[in-house]
């Protein structure tokens, strides 16, 4: 008889529901990383210090039959900035191709950022083994779907091909003709907490097929979330 009343006790506790309701959902989520072009040719010289910065809102859905798993939806927005070392981007160029030409043997920028935003709505399966207080291990897949908002290159100080300072100003231009409207992007992140490290990368190119490289943004992070 004992031995059925802890079988029915044990039975009872599996059953319990967590109180989910004076948790943190994760509701903002601000993410900074480093950013690399994956695919990009050996002729086009990437930068160092390239970086992304994105913040959402999200809602979290707890599933019923395991309140640990969720799915989280929200709206925000994801940017880029890639950087580049003496290399000219026509970004405002009339013709069919986006031309990286390299000018390291003459007259050139010193600093050259390519930088892309996007409206997005990410989507993420997460696990939080401790849902209630917000604390413990978690872990977050998902999609990201953005439409682009804006592209445009920034251009810092002109000096000469031995890095002499001719002309100390900066040129912005702004243009989209030649980058795919919109993105797939796949994250993980995993933490403790609200603080964890993401990783993403971009399913579809950035730019139009055929108009430059095939190239994908690969981001490596640190993620925020809270409230």
């Amino acid at each position: 008889m004992n031995g059925l009343i802890a079988q029915q006790n044990n039975a009872n506790a599996d059953k319990k529901k967590i109180d989910l309701s004076k948790r943190a959902n994760d509701h903002l989520v601000i993410q900074i990383g480093h950013t690399s072009w994956a695919g990009v040719p050996d002729t086009i010289a990437m930068g160092k210090f390239s970086k992304s910065f994105n913040m959402y809102f999200m809602l979290d859905f707890p599933f019923k039959s395991n309140q640990k798993m969720s799915l989280g939806v929200g709206v925000g927005v994801g940017s880029d900035h890639l950087r580049f070392s003496k290399v000219n981007i026509g970004i405002k160029e009339i013709g069919s191709t986006l031309r990286f030409t390299n000018v390291r043997d003459t007259n050139h920028y010193k600093k050259t950022k390519l930088a892309t935003s996007y409206a997005e709505v990410p989507l993420e399966i997460r696990y939080s083994a401790d849902p209630e207080n917000g604390k413990g291990l978690k872990l977050g897949l998902g999609v990201r779907v953005g439409t682009l908002i804006n592209a445009h290159t920034r251009n810092v100080d002109w000096e000469n091909r031995n890095g002499k300072l001719l002309n100390e100003f900066s040129i912005k231009e702004s243009s989209t003709r030649y980058f795919n409207k919109t993105r797939l992007v796949g994250t993980f992140r995993v933490g403790y907490g609200n603080l964890s490290v993401f990783s993403s990368y971009q399913l579809n190119p950035t730019l139009k097929d055929g108009v430059g490289p095939t190239a994908r943004p690969f981001t490596l992070g640190l993620t925020l979330s809270g409230l």
